[in-house]
């Protein structure tokens, strides 16, 4: 299918990456819609990190079996740190004939014609976005081939443009997301403050009464002694609670079911549907599919209870056969996962697979409208 060209291309690539606001879908949007709109062969779009390298770096037209034999992430070297710390656009002829170029992985496709663009706000550079190799109209193929021109440069301009807005958008979202966690946090602190201090309350009036009461009445003595151990014991555990759900998740430290359990306890107690933890004979993860497990059931949580208003959530971690299964379970009021899709609302369902499919996993989803949602993750291991 031919490429659209014009006023309907741009917005339609507008209009796309304002769909959502999950970044890492914001990213893919923005990264596909450069290549299509330019009509190149690969994109790319890099996120520093501040420290010499990629936080992220996202590619089209490469092919998931590709992009894995090309290894790990490119460093902030050579043409790349050109868009990253000069700030100005790079339109060249052939990216290997520039003196920054040095090389690239056996398995890189070759590449010739190169066009990179930043993505700023201000004087902050967010990102930049690479475009390569750009694809000749049918029936035009000069000997040189179909270099990106002025016109072309100008259009990415304006997409990075409107990509910074959608970037930024999407990161003031999902900080939003975050602040209510923690007001959630801080309420949840005063609550548990609250029911420590009436323990401790109860639990001198009735020493003191137990006192009192030791010499006339030493029955009556034992039995208020009975209930200082009772209401001790009863303070102790929410102390302790107090610690375990008040400190930040340690997934490097506690481990996915200490950590998943301590949170699911905090969204509990903050919200009015009924959340619940069963964990069945689970081992230990690698490190990086605890973390996208952790990141899914996160993601699952948040949108069963921001969207779906259930009475009751059910999370699930077990095995199956040699794989570990998390299942996210509500009874909601349910979607239809082809109508989100085609009204190009992921409610976060493209990262959850994407970071299912990053450790080797799958991701499926069942809902319908009024019936609930379930979600479920598969990894390797456990």
């Amino acid at each position: 299918m031919a490429p659209r060209t014009g006023l309907a291309a741009v917005s339609a690539a507008l209009l796309a990456m304002n769909r959502t606001l999950e970044v890492r879908d914001v990213l893919q949007t923005i990264v596909r819609s450069a290549r299509e709109l330019l009509d190149a062969r690969y994109a790319a779009l890099g996120l520093p990190d501040g420290n010499g390298g990629f936080a992220q770096f996202l590619v089209d037209g490469v092919s998931d079996r590709q992009w894995k034999a090309i290894g790990p992430l490119p460093r902030q070297h050579g043409i790349l740190a050109a868009m990253l710390s000069g700030g100005a656009p790079v339109r060249l002829a052939d990216v290997r004939q520039d003196p920054r170029f040095e090389g690239w992985p056996a398995a890189h496709p070759e590449m010739s014609d190169f066009l990179g663009m930043p993505i700023a706000d201000g004087e902050s550079v967010l990102g930049a976005l690479f475009l390569a190799n750009k694809r000749c109209p049918p029936g035009r193929r000069p000997p040189t081939g179909c270099a990106f021109t002025a016109e072309d440069e100008e259009l990415l301009r304006l997409l990075a443009e409107h990509a910074a807005i959608a970037l930024t958008n999407a990161r003031l979202y999902e900080r939003s997301r975050e602040l209510t966690i923690a007001d959630e946090r801080a309420r949840l602190a005063h609550e548990l403050h609250d029911a420590v201090a009436q323990k401790l309350f109860s639990l001198r009036l009735t020493a003191q009464a137990a006192t009192t009461l030791i010499d006339r009445d030493p029955t009556r003595a034992r039995s208020e002694l009975r209930q200082v151990t009772a209401l001790a014991a009863e303070a102790a555990d929410e102390l302790r609670a107090a610690v375990i759900e008040l400190r930040p998740a340690a997934l490097d430290e506690d481990g996915l079911v200490a950590t998943l359990r301590a949170q699911i306890q905090v969204l509990d107690r903050a919200h009015p549907a009924g959340v619940t933890f069963d964990c069945q004979d689970q081992r230990a993860l690698p490190a990086p599919q605890e973390e996208a497990v952790l990141r899914v059931a996160q993601e699952a949580l948040h949108n069963a209870l921001r969207h779906g208003t259930p009475t009751r959530v059910r999370v699930t971690l077990f095995r199956r056969g040699t794989a570990t299964v998390l299942r996210v379970t509500d009874d909601g009021t349910g979607f239809d996962p082809e109508a989100v899709r085609t009204a190009g609302r992921h409610l976060g369902l493209v990262s959850m697979r994407d970071r299912a499919a990053a450790v080797g996993g799958s991701l499926t989803v069942q809902s319908a409208p009024g019936q609930g949602t379930a979600i479920e993750m598969e990894v390797p291991g456990g």
